[in-house]
């Protein structure tokens, strides 16, 4: 399903980079960011997270919060954080494969 802008967004329960489900209705009230990207450790993502890193401030603070969702599963994004230094909430699409990324229609 393509969202239109303005549309509200399905909702969908993931685990983060710590193994806790986090929904995206957990962030009712705010505006939730949410990017999709195919893989941790790869060059484009590691450099797309890292001008995130840089600019998280502008994209996670009281109104508005930033969830990454990839494919991987959550032991990889917990690295993949560690290793870059990222701060906000990986998610792990890991299983069933893709699920909401589909859903989104941002799968690889």
């Amino acid at each position: 399903m393509a969202l239109e802008v303005g549309t509200t967004a399905p909702d969908f329960t993931l685990r983060n980079q710590f193994g806790q489900k986090v929904s995206l209705s957990d962030f009712r009230g705010k505006k939730v960011v949410v990017m999709f990207y195919p893989f941790a450790f790869s060059s484009t993502c590691i450099g797309e997270m890292c001008a995130i890193k840089d600019r998280i401030g502008d994209f996670d603070n009281d109104d508005t919060v930033m969830v990454s969702i990839s494919c991987d599963p959550t032991a990889s994004l917990k690295v993949f954080a560690e290793t870059e230094g990222l701060t906000h909430q990986l998610l792990s699409d890991f299983w069933p494969h893709g699920e909401v990324s589909r859903a989104y229609e941002a799968f690889w």
